[in-house]
């Protein structure tokens, strides 16, 4: 029987077939958790200088603009997920050669969806903003913002990419010391842009903007100097331009329906905040602060579920599904005890939370009514984030594409509008999210049962040795 590749030297990835499955699980997961925070923080940190100095417009024109550019990321977030499958699944079978092909492919294709994703963007801006109802005091803010901001789409889909192969290769720290720098460099911009402080220009909302696109761009080129400095596995050749045909067509057949997902998802959040910009500038901006609390509730569960999607993939690649299915329990328990005290301090102490970013009683007040009706929802939400991770580390996501479409579009959306219309209140809205939570967890975990993600989608070109012959046979035993 012929041996198996020696990895490449130099290639800075990491084996996540073998070791102690909760070990690896929670070293994965940690950095791209602390990375996770930082971006929150900074989007905390965002909202207090816009919600306290620039008010409650400017509040608002803010949350109007986060899901329009989070419609256009979702294209740049399948492609990565496209990317970061194929590269753990190739790396879990030792296939080296097809792991750089799928690098140089998917570098290619989200080069061109970022910029098309910018045009498309740009020329829609307008009439986006004011097709959801954006309150009109904010709406001129909102559009001058959202065309700068938008220069950011291909900065941002490059990182998306980059981070993607090398979490797919079992590198999740490297991307994190990037990330975390481009942060940094943002929350120091922003108010010195904002509010032109040290001779810079006094640019208000669109400080921010300007702060991403500086930021982001330094990432990038550092990010992938670096890797190519240091013969990162993963790291791209720019001097080999092209596309495959075959693989294009494997990237997209997974790729697309994740990025259909985070379409559905970030159409999905446009309805939601029309529906809020219906009850005035001080829901929408409550809302907008809320938003960025939840993210704080679920940047755990999402670290380990983004964790549990590359470890599935590698140990599907692997032919290990025993070890798949103790990612699963082992990030049960991770997710849950993660985010338990987030729901806790979320149902107990909203007020306090709100407070942070404003002072507005009522703006204040709608927030917390906002926390206390959603935050029991957090768990579902933890729980979901862990099974459609796995599922999509087996490259099923179609499966969670059909997961999102009923949760958000037949369930959240329909209840939201109901309710609301029926109670009168916002409050409506909250109950709409908060019953889509369960219904979202309930169909994933059932999916997942079925064991229907136990066949690679990445062909094995390697041979099979024993240990891994045997796991094959415990495919034929059910779960």
């Amino acid at each position: 029987m012929s041996s198996i590749p020696a990895r490449p030297a130099g290639s800075h990835g990491k084996d996540l077939t073998t070791g102690s499955i909760a070990k690896n699980l929670v070293f994965f997961a940690l950095p791209m958790l602390l990375g996770s925070l930082i971006h929150v923080a900074y989007s905390l940190v965002n909202a207090f200088w816009v919600s306290k100095w620039l008010g409650a417009e400017a509040m608002a024109a803010l949350t109007t603009c986060f899901p329009v550019f989070f419609v256009l990321n979702a294209f740049g977030q399948g492609l990565s997920l496209a990317s970061n499958v194929l590269v753990s699944q190739s790396y879990g079978a030792k296939d080296w050669d097809r792991l750089r092909h799928v690098v140089q492919n998917s570098m290619v294709l989200t080069a061109i969806a970022g910029f098309l994703c910018f045009v498309v963007g740009d020329l829609a801006a307008g009439s986006l903003v004011r097709l959801m109802s954006t309150p009109p005091e904010s709406a001129g803010l909102a559009i001058s913002y959202l065309h700068l901001f938008l220069w950011t789409t291909p900065l941002m889909f490059g990182m998306f990419f980059l981070a993607s192969v090398m979490r797919g290769a079992g590198d999740s720290k490297t991307p994190l010391y990037f990330q975390a720098g481009s942060l940094v460099v943002t929350a120091i911009l922003d108010p010195l842009l904002m509010f032109g402080w040290f001779g810079f220009p006094k640019m208000g909302l669109n400080g921010t903007a300007l702060a991403t696109i500086i930021s982001q761009a330094a990432a990038l080129v550092a990010l992938s100097m670096y890797m190519r400095r240091v013969r990162h596995i993963a790291a791209p050749n720019w001097r080999k331009i092209g596309l495959d045909p075959e693989m294009s067509k494997l990237t997209l057949r997974i790729g697309l329906p994740s990025m259909v997902q985070q379409a559905l998802v970030s159409l999905g959040i446009v309805v939601i905040v029309t529906l809020v910009n219906r009850f005035g500038a001080h829901s929408a901006a409550a809302y907008g602060i809320a938003m960025r609390i939840d993210l704080l509730a679920f940047m755990p569960a999402m670290a380990v579920g983004m964790a549990a999607s590359t470890m599935s993939g590698q140990n599907i690649g692997a032919q290990k599904f025993d070890r798949v299915k103790q990612t699963f329990r082992w990030g049960l328990l991770v997710c849950i005890g993660l985010t338990l005290p987030a729901t806790l301090l979320s149902l107990g102490f909203p007020a306090q939370f709100m407070r942070l970013f404003s002072h507005d009683a009522d703006l204040v007040a709608i927030g917390v009514r906002y926390l206390r009706i959603v935050g029991f929802g957090y768990l579902m939400w933890a729980v979901m984030f862990l099974s459609n991770g796995i599922i999509n580390g087996s490259g099923r996501t179609m499966a969670t594409t059909a997961f999102t479409l009923v949760g958000f579009w037949i369930v959240r959306i329909p209840l939201a509008l109901f309710l609301s219309h029926y109670l009168g209140r916002v409050e409506g809205i909250w109950y709409g999210i908060l019953i889509s939570s369960f219904v979202g967890a309930g169909i994933s975990v059932s999916y997942y049962l079925t064991g229907r993600w136990k066949r690679p989608v990445v062909a094995r070109t390697v041979p099979i040795t024993a240990p891994e012959a045997e796991s094959i046979t415990e495919m034929q035993d059910g779960i």
